[in-house]
C-alpha cells in the first residue's frame, strides 16, 4: 500500500506512527536459530527502559512541579483521555520493580529523569525530595548488579519555561538544559556510566513543532491537519526546536567533558528516534528519494554530530529556513557524542515524488518529497500490526546499523529501544513479543558480526507504562502491570521469562515459559 495515495491527514498519522513505533507489529516469521547471550561480547549490554512521566505517577508528591505533558493529557489529548498521574507508580514501587529486573537478569535499566521533579521551575532551587528518590534508585540498581543508563530529558519539559519564553524555540533553553544537567552530573554522576542528554529530539521537533501530536502543539498547515492548531509555523518551528535541541545537547555534553568526565570516566551521548528507509526499486529517481529521506531522518542530527552541519541535501531544499550554525557552534556539536542511542521500530520503503515539488506547501514532510510504502514490489517489508497499516523488517535494524557504519565512521551505537505494543487485553503468554525479540535481537547479532559498532540492546518497555497519545490502551512491557488493581500488581509474561533464558544461557522452552495463571482483580481504580 502506498502512503503517497492515501489522504494527507493519515499520511502524516501513519508517519508519526512509524517514527515512534506506537502501533503493533504482528505475526512474525523470523528465523528460529536459539539465540544465547554468550553469541554476544562479554561487554555488550542488554537491558530494558522507561520513562519517568511514563512509568512514576507521583506528579504531585514530594515538590515536583507540572510539566507540558501533564497540562497536555489533563486537557484530554490523549486517546484514552488518560494521564500520568499515577502511571505505573514507579516512584513508591521502585524496590519492587528493581527486584523484578534481578530476578530476570537484566544487566541495565534505561530510565529519565524529571527535569521538573529535580528543579521544579527549570531553574534556580533543587529539590531535595527529587534528588533523594534518584539517588535511591540508582542505589538500588548498583546494589543488585544493574547499570544504570540515565537519559535527562524524555518528553517532560517544565512547563514554567514553556510559558515564560516558548521552551524549545527559544535559545535560552540551552543555558538552562545545561544548568539542569549540571545539577544531575554533580548529584548523581559519581554511580553513573552513561548520560543520554535528549531522548529522540527529531521526533520531538517534528511532533511539538510541525505535526501538533505532542505538546506544546504548534503547527500551521499543511503540517497540522490533523489537530488544527490554533498557533506555530510548521514550515520554520521544526528546524528551530532542533537546532537549540542540538545545542542543547552539544552544550550539556561539553560540560560532562570539561568538569565531570574525568572524575566520573561515564560517557556522555545523544538519542535518536530512526526508521530505515531503503528506495523501493532500483531505478536512480528512487534510489536519490531514499538517500534524501535518509538525510531528512538521520543525518538531520548525524551529520551536524560527525561533520558539524545540516546534509546539503536539507540546507538546499530548506534554504533560509533551516537555521545555520556558527563556526563555533559546528565545533561545538561536531564530536559531542560519545555514543548514538538508537529507537528503532520500522522500515519503510521510498519512491521519488515529482509531482508535489513544485505544489507550494512548506512543512517538513513537504521539504523531504518522496512518496513512502510500507510494501516493497507489492510484497510487505514486513508482517502487518493488527490495523493493517505499518511493517516491521529486523533486518531494517541490521541495515541501518550498517549504513551508521559506512557513513559516520562506525560510533558506538546502543539500541535504545526497540519493542512490541500489543492491545490492552493482551495476554500474558505473549509468544509474538517473543518472535519479535528474537528478529530484532539476532538482527543486531548480525550487524556485530558485520563489524558495527553497536553496544548494548535495551527492550522498550520494561513494565507496562503510559503510552504517550495512546495512554492505556497498548502495552509493551515485558512484565504485565494490572491497571484495574489498586496496588499495580506486576506479573511478568512469557517474553520477560524468554528474555531471562536468553541472558542466562538457558534453553528456550516456550511451554515452560507460559504463564499458568492470570493475575486476579482487586478494587479498581482509574488512572487517569
Amino acid at each position: 500500500m502506498s502512503i503517497s495515495n492515501i489522504p494527507r491527514l493519515l499520511f502524516l498519522l501513519l508517519l508519526l506512527v512509524s517514527f515512534i513505533g506506537q502501533l503493533a507489529t504482528f505475526g512474525f516469521c523470523q528465523e528460529t536459530n536459539e539465540l544465547r547471550r554468550d553469541d554476544f561480547p562479554s561487554d555488550f549490554v542488554f537491558g530494558a527502559g522507561t520513562s519517568a512521566y511514563q512509568v512514576e505517577g507521583a506528579v504531585a508528591e514530594d515538590g515536583r512541579k507540572s510539566s507540558v505533558w501533564d497540562i497536555f493529557t489533563h486537557e484530554g489529548k490523549v486517546i484514552d483521555k488518560s494521564t500520568g498521574d499515577i502511571a505505573a507508580d514507579g516512584y513508591h514501587k521502585y524496590k519492587e520493580d528493581v527486584k523484578l529486573m534481578s530476578d530476570l537478569g537484566l544487566e541495565a535499566y534505561r530510565f529519565s529523569i524529571s527535569w521538573s521533579r529535580v528543579l521544579p521551575d527549570g531553574r534556580g532551587a533543587i529539590n531535595p525530595k527529587g534528588v533523594e528518590y534518584y539517588n535511591n534508585l540508582i542505589n538500588e540498581l548498583i546494589s543488585h548488579g544493574i547499570q544504570p543508563h540515565i537519559t535527562l530529558y524524555h518528553l517532560d519539559l517544565p512547563q514554567t519555561l514553556e510559558d515564560e519564553y516558548g521552551g524549545w524555540l527559544n535559545p535560552k533553553i540551552i543555558e538552562d538544559f545545561t544548568k539542569y544537567a549540571d545539577v544531575c552530573f554533580k548529584e548523581f554522576g559519581d554511580r553513573v556510566g552513561h548520560w543520554t542528554t535528549l531522548n529522540e529530539p527529531n521526533i520531538m521537533a517534528i511532533a511539538s513543532y510541525n505535526s501538533g501530536f505532542f505538546p506544546p502543539q504548534r503547527c500551521s498547515y499543511p503540517g497540522g491537519l490533523i489537530f488544527n492548531c490554533t498557533v506555530g509555523n510548521s514550515s520554520i518551528e521544526p528546524y528551530i526546536a532542533m537546532h537549540h535541541y542540538l545545542l542543547s545537547h552539544a552544550s550539556a555534553a561539553r560540560l560532562y567533558k570539561e568538569k565531570y568526565q574525568a572524575k566520573q570516566n561515564g560517557l556522555a551521548g545523544l538519542n535518536l528516534n530512526f526508521l530505515w528507509a531503503p528506495p523501493k526499486t532500483n531505478s536512480p529517481s528512487d534510489r536519490i528519494a531514499s538517500k534524501r529521506a535518509i538525510d531528512f531522518y538521520i543525518g538531520w542530527a548525524m551529520d551536524p554530530l560527525i561533520h558539524g552541519d545540516y546534509p546539503e541535501s536539507m540546507k538546499t531544499r530548506v534554504g533560509s529556513r533551516i537555521p545555520s550554525f556558527t563556526e563555533s557552534e559546528s565545533e561545538l556539536i561536531k564530536g559531542s557524542a560519545d555514543f548514538i542511542g538508537i529507537n528503532h521500530y520500522n522500515t519503510i520503503y521510498i519512491q521519488d515524488n515529482p509531482s508535489n515539488a513544485t505544489d507550494g506547501l512548506a512543512d517538513y514532510y513537504a521539504d523531504m518529497n518522496v512518496k513512502m510504502s510500507v510494501t516493497k514490489n507489492d510484497t510487505p517489508g514486513g508482517q502487518f500490526d493488527p490495523t493493517g497499516y505499518m511493517p516491521s523488517n529486523p533486518s531494517g535494524l541490521q541495515m541501518l546499523l550498517q549504513y551508521f557504519k559506512d557513513y559516520y565512521g562506525n560510533p558506538p551505537v546502543y539500541i535504545h529501544e526497540n519493542g512490541y505494543s500489543a492491545p490492552k487485553n493482551e495476554e500474558l503468554n505473549d509468544t509474538v513479543r517473543i518472535d519479535y525479540m528474537n528478529g530484532f535481537i539476532g538482527s543486531t547479532l548480525k550487524a556485530i558480526r558485520n563489524g558495527t559498532n553497536t553496544r548494548g540492546y535495551f527492550v522498550w518497555s520494561f513494565v507496562d507504562v503510559f503510552e504517550v497519545l495512546f495512554g492505556y490502551t497498548t502495552r509493551y512491557g515485558l512484565v504485565h502491570v494490572d491497571f484495574e488493581d489498586r496496588e499495580l500488581k506486576r506479573q511478568p509474561k512469557s517474553s520477560a521469562r524468554w528474555y531471562s533464558n536468553f541472558l542466562k544461557n538457558k534453553k528456550h522452552d516456550l511451554v515452560d515459559l507460559k504463564i499458568k495463571k492470570v493475575p486476579s482483580l482487586s478494587k479498581k481504580y482509574s488512572s487517569q
